[in-house]
């Protein structure tokens, strides 16, 4: 069980929901679990054997996943993580690979490049390892990580350090509390998105909401709606966002990319679904 919290990290990182971390990690136990005792005797290292399958239900997850989320009402949007959990082991460290920016990058890419790629480049496991878990030769897991490498290198180009990032969000919270649309504006991208994920269950918009000053009004429109809307500023998936309560209810979840001092992409999270770690604190 000390192997439970590396498990649900890498679950995480793979399958961009920590609901099916879980599930992914409970399965693999059960699997432990359906071996004799001489089985699990006879394995040099438990916590690679459990990595090894946690990696391969995650890549059979991986290749469903798509054909489900083309029935998905709406976009759909990795699930956002506090900085805090009930239980110790069921704690995502938060580092830039957990970012919702970073998330969002790793889900345009194929089962397999998502695999090879935070296996070697996130938790540094060799491509001898990553091929028995991706069923590919070492050198064509290599070939894999490379391709996901440089996608990620293009999304990190211009992002903003997270100091600068927190400010601007600040800035933001503050103009959307007062409904000053012309200060909203001024802190979004004039090319700014925002992707709204209801699942079907919470109103969203189905399409993303493009342009800045667009992005600016629909704010206003949900201030207007919502007059009990209180924000507060926290920790989304280890970046500084947002949080909107509604009679103390977490209603939706923000997480925020931002660039040359603007915000460039809004994540807002309202599936009910989703927000399960987010109900309390």
């Amino acid at each position: 069980m000390s192997e439970r919290r590396q498990l649900i990290n890498l679950g995480y990182r793979l399958l961009g929901s920590l609901s099916d971390a879980e599930d992914v990690v409970q399965e693999t136990y059960a699997r432990w679990y359906a071996l004799s005792d001489a089985e699990r005797d006879a394995i040099v290292s438990p916590g690679a054997w459990l990595t090894k399958v946690t990696g391969r239900i995650c890549l059979d997850l991986l290749g469903s996943a798509r054909k489900r989320r083309e029935s998905y009402v709406g976009e759909w949007i990795p699930e956002p993580v506090p900085d805090v959990a009930d239980d110790p082991a069921d704690r995502v460290t938060l580092d830039e690979s957990v970012s919702m920016a970073f998330l969002v990058v790793l889900e345009s890419m194929t089962p397999a490049e998502r695999v090879a790629f935070v296996l070697h480049d996130v938790f540094r496991y060799p491509f001898g390892e990553v091929a028995e878990i991706v069923g590919r030769t070492p050198a064509a897991c290599r070939q894999l990580a490379s391709s996901a490498r440089h996608r990620i290198s293009a999304s990190r180009a211009t992002a903003a350090p997270a100091s600068q990032q927190a400010e601007v969000i600040r800035e933001f919270k503050r103009a959307w509390e007062a409904r000053d649309i012309a200060a909203l504006v001024g802190l979004l991208d004039p090319d700014a998105v925002a992707v709204a994920d209801g699942g079907g269950i919470a109103t969203a918009q189905l399409h993303p909401t493009e342009g800045g000053e667009q992005v600016a009004q629909a704010c206003i429109d949900i201030a207007g709606r919502l007059p009990g809307l209180t924000l507060l500023e926290r920790t989304v998936n280890g970046q500084p966002g947002l949080v909107a309560r509604v009679d103390e209810v977490t209603v939706t979840v923000y997480a925020f990319a931002v660039a040359d001092g603007r915000i460039t992409r809004i994540w807002a999270v309202r599936n009910p679904e989703k927000l399960r770690p987010w109900t309390t604190g």
